[in-house]
């Protein structure tokens, strides 16, 4: 099997990322793993399409570090048809390319749907992953799962919104994720509410969610495949990620830590409602962030995490996903008449 992983810059790739280690996963069980950045790609004039693509050209690898190294070394970039390739998975992340590159996004999926019509199994679809660019999409998720939320570039109407809810909620744009520009309201920044909608609206829509108090204790990052939690060796592919300090933010690239954390039957529960919603979409692998009884976000680009969930469960589930992946392929060798979306999360 030939597959390739889209991210944003090879260059900034770092080799603790899930990324890398399903790369990894995918060389140790005899497939070909290329890396793609997300301005690499190519449509030619006789339609085909092609991209500067690199692979580690070493047999064996045990390190991240080492693998990754190889792969971002520029002598082993190559121009290469994207038509050979039987996967290819999009794991660029929005929100780093949202200022220094605005353009990368649409790029993304753009790319995406052309290489799935050229045969290429795209995971996650990318048709449905150009209408999960903005956090709009949560809102078509069942509202049992949701916080109640805001979105608007109305002043008086946040404010009055934050006052239903006692004065008390998180502010971050629709665009955007990783915990960039979020704020929590309070009493203390109460005074400060004008001035907080006024710096996030300079680029856009406001989503303004009620405060979960469970929030203080962090959030739960579970990984759904195919709709279903992830699970391996009886263990599932999840880890709480607790916040720095008092920062509301318990992302891991906001300072945010790992721990082990038990997925209870809520959790499970939460799955079940936005399964069917997920698999019609075709996202094979998402990551849902779960605080207390309700879903603060789902992560359909670039989910990370697997890493903590290997280290604090001592599973590794990172072959578990590339396995799906050579399943995936087989039913598209007797069935190609099954579209992209569908085989995703088939």
């Amino acid at each position: 099997m030939k597959i390739g992983f889209v991210v944003n810059d090879i260059a900034t790739e770092d080799p603790r990322y899930t990324t890398n280690r399903l790369a990894m996963a995918a060389r140790s069980m005899g497939h070909e793993a290329w890396f793609m950045g997300i301005g690499d790609f190519s449509y030619e004039p006789d339609g085909s399409l092609s991209a500067h693509a690199r692979m580690a050209q070493g047999k064996n690898y045990r390190s991240l570090k080492r693998h990754l190294d190889d792969v971002q070394k520029p002598d082993c970039e190559q121009h290469i048809g994207l038509e050979e390739f039987d996967v290819v998975m999009l794991r660029n992340d929005p929100a780093d390319d949202a200022e220094s590159a605005p353009w990368a996004n649409n790029a993304g999926v753009a790319f995406g749907q052309l290489i799935a019509s050229a045969g290429v199994l795209v995971v996650n679809d990318p048709t449905s992953l150009a209408n999960a660019l903005s956090k709009a999409y949560f809102q078509h998720f069942p509202e049992v799962v949701r916080p109640r939320t805001l979105i608007s570039r109305d002043e008086a109407l946040i404010t009055s919104f934050v006052d239903d809810l006692g004065g008390r909620a998180v502010l971050k744009p629709l665009q955007g994720s990783g915990g960039s520009g979020v704020f929590l309201i309070n009493r203390k920044e109460s005074p400060n509410l004008n001035q907080i909608i006024e710096a996030i609206s300079r680029d856009g829509y406001i989503v303004a969610q009620e405060y979960l108090p469970e929030a203080k204790k962090g959030d739960t990052r579970l990984f759904v495949m195919n709709g279903e939690p992830l699970e391996h060796e009886g263990a599932y592919a999840a880890f709480r990620r607790t916040p720095g300090s008092d920062d509301v933010r318990s992302n891991m690239s906001a300072g945010g830590k790992a721990v082990k954390v038990a997925v209870t039957d809520a959790m499970l529960a939460m799955v079940e409602a936005v399964r069917p919603k997920l698999v019609a979409d075709g996202m094979f692998l998402v990551g849902l962030d779960i605080v207390g009884d309700k879903l603060m976000e789902i992560n359909v680009f670039s989910p990370g995490g697997l890493g903590s969930a290997k280290e604090l469960t001592e599973v590794d589930f990172a072959p578990v996903i590339i396995g799906e992946l050579e399943r995936k392929v087989r039913i598209r060798q007797h069935y190609p008449e099954i579209d992209n979306a569908r085989l995703a999360t088939s």
